[in-house]
């Protein structure tokens, strides 16, 4: 009889179900559900409909039910950073305020006034990104106090559905690490630096990793989805999961992995076994995140195909229609060499990213892109230079040689990135899975349950059962 794992992979713009068994020692995968997520204006701010996925989330459990295909456990994982607070009888204080709002304006001077920047890089080996759950929290403390007080639970978005699943609240630790609030000494929170900020201790409970059996169903979801599970925890930070995706050859090494998870953000990096919290890695912008079995995830956060994403939207708007694949073809035909920052602010959630891009290269005495193709050919040329200089920075921080780049997740199906990639680094691009953050989810149930020895094996479980694309550099072509 077949064992199948249930992976709900929740990102930025959409979420989906897939159900994972093992045959042979290869994973086989099957997506049953699929559905739209976004940020929604609730009053002044820019949230997450939180009752609507958690809808969506027992939809796709449902056609488990109708496909008989139930699972033996199931995992959600989500984006990073943002979070809830649970009043004493486990009700939302507040709507789930969503990264792309504008409350953290300022809240990094606040910070700095308890513990400066370079003290706190140097504790947490996190990167300063101002939408980073520290700086929301002093929002929080600033704008709402009032929340803090009546709090009795603080959850990050993934914890809060399996709380909503099981009725036993767990905090994961790679979603954690995010925070900004977690010790990589330690792999706990960072008790002192929380009291010293004035928030409310109790609020964080002891970490659980990636693995840990949350618990079953509760007596009311098993009665709406019709069925019982067991509830683990995957790596609930999304880019967590799809690292533990990155394949790897069996007989390899994993060690020297080079990495980019390409989604709505592109994050670059490698693997370590110990944070690097220096001055020099704080001053190239790297973040120290936890991963599966304490290892760290070395990387930077790069604005990745949001931008592509956004520009497609638009164009939609205005009644011109494009895939993906038509951007990356009309992007290929352009000569245009106009480059953007892809991390510059201005990016991060434009009202019009067209007009971003092109007033960036206006601003700085550059070609303007005027057409869908010329302004697709710049992002997509920007990124492939972000990456060329990220690893040479990453190169010179960690005094390795990496001479593959891995690059999985959705963004792993551009092929003129993949291209554009290998060409601007000089460096073979290995792309797939595709599905890596729902293959990493089903991965930790799967050791959990003892279907892989360990992760090592899990990996190479990946390479043999999901097809990898090889990008060799074209001379001349950089």
């Amino acid at each position: 009889m077949e064992k199948y794992y249930l992976a709900v992979d929740i990102g930025a713009s959409s979420g989906r179900h897939i159900l994972g068994t093992v045959k042979d020692g290869n994973m086989v995968l099957e997506e049953i559900y699929r559905f739209e997520n976004g940020m929604k204006r609730m009053g002044e701010r820019l949230c997450w409909d939180v009752e609507s996925l958690f809808a969506e989330i027992k939809e796709g459990m449902k056609a488990c039910k109708k496909l008989g295909k139930i699972p033996v456990s199931m995992g959600i994982d989500t984006w990073a950073v943002d979070f809830v607070l649970l009043d004493r009888e486990g009700k939302l204080l507040s709507e789930a305020v969503g990264y792309r709002d504008d409350r953290t304006k300022g809240m990094d001077e606040e910070v700095y006034k308890t513990i400066p920047l370079l003290s706190l890089y140097e504790r947490t080996g996190i990167q300063k990104q101002i939408f980073n759950t520290i700086y929301q929290l002093m929002a929080v403390k600033k704008q709402t106090p009032e929340h803090l007080k009546e709090a009795e639970t603080f959850l990050m978005i993934p914890d809060y559905f399996h709380y909503l699943l099981t009725g036993v609240k767990k905090q994961e630790y790679t979603n954690a690490t995010t925070t900004q609030l977690v010790s990589p000494e330690t792999g706990t929170w960072d008790y002192d630096l929380i009291q010293s900020l004035g928030l409310p201790e109790g609020l964080f409970l002891p970490l659980s990793m990636p693995g840990t059996l949350a618990g079953g169903l509760a007596p009311q979801i098993i009665e709406e989805v019709g069925f019982d599970c067991q509830v683990v925890l995957p790596a609930t930070h999304d880019t967590a999961s799809a690292v533990m995706a990155v394949p790897v050859v069996p007989g390899g090494s994993m060690e020297d992995l080079l990495y980019i998870s390409s989604g709505t953000w592109s994050l670059m990096g490698t693997e370590l076994l110990k944070a690097d919290c220096s001055v020099k890695s704080m001053e190239a912008n790297f973040t120290n995140e936890g991963g599966y079995d304490y290892r760290y995830r070395y990387l930077k956060n790069i604005m990745g195909l949001w931008m592509i994403q956004s520009v497609r939207k638009e164009l939609s708007r205005q009644g011109e229609e494009y895939s993906f694949a038509q951007l990356c073809d009309m992007a290929s035909r352009e000569s245009i060499s106009s480059l953007v920052d892809c991390n510059d602010s201005v990016f991060l959630a434009p009202e019009s990213m067209i007009q971003a891009v092109r007033e960036y290269c206006r601003n700085h005495n550059q070609q303007e892109p005027k057409t869908p193709g010329e302004i697709s050919a710049v992002i997509y040329n920007s990124l492939a230079v972000c990456y060329e200089k990220t690893i040479k920075e990453l190169e010179s921080i960690t005094g390795k040689t990496y001479p593959a780049i891995h690059v999985v997740g959705g963004g792993s199906q551009a092929e003129y990135l993949n291209q554009l990639t290998a060409d601007m680094t000089g460096r073979t691009v290995y792309a797939g899975p595709g599905e890596a953050t729902a293959i990493g989810n089903l991965l930790a149930q799967m050791l959990s349950f003892h279907e892989f020895d360990d992760l090592k094996q899990a990996r190479e479980g990946v390479y043999r059962s999901f097809a990898v694309k090889e990008y060799r550099p074209q001379k001349g072509k950089k």
